[in-house]
């Protein structure tokens, strides 16, 4: 298993983001059975990643995590879980740092815990876990709140 954290914007070294990243994927990667993948993981700020989202996907405004997945992982069947990925290096994430502060001081959380869930999140969607659909919501939802107890931060969707 390995997570390459890139810092582009200081702050996420001041957050933990070097820690926080491996230790979250970490978690994903046993709760689903699985080992010896790969991704990066970029902290950057939120012109970077309003950059990166009107490229990627024609939207440009900061997000809080986007994600690029190396292969195409979504099940046919909605709600169904995406089979494992045949190469090890599954993507890469990047997260916006001043977007994801904003929210985690509006929830009222901790940023750590933010960023654990928000990496999780990320890493769901590198194996085809999406939201597109209630059914495909339910599970990558509850996906991201078994991994993040394991974790001890609490379910962020309540």
């Amino acid at each position: 298993m390995g997570v390459e954290v890139i810092i582009e914007d200081g702050r996420w070294s001041d957050a933990g983001l070097e820690a926080l990243a491996p230790r979250a994927a970490a978690a994903a990667f046993a709760h689903l059975g699985l080992e010896g993948l790969e991704f990066a993981c970029l902290g950057t700020d939120d012109a970077r990643i309003a950059g990166l989202n009107a490229e990627f996907r024609g939207k440009p405004a900061p997000t809080n995590v986007l994600s690029w997945p190396a292969e195409d992982l979504a099940p046919e069947a909605p709600g169904a879980v995406p089979p494992p990925p045949a190469d090890p290096e599954i993507g890469d994430i990047a997260l916006a740092f001043d977007t994801c502060a904003a929210e985690a001081a509006a929830a009222g959380i901790a940023l750590s815990d933010h960023i654990t869930h928000l990496v999780v999140h990320g890493f769901l969607h590198l194996l085809g876990y999406d939201h597109q659909t209630d059914a495909d919501a339910d599970l990558m939802e509850a996906t991201e709140i078994a991994i993040l107890v394991s974790l001890g931060v609490a379910n962020p969707y309540v």
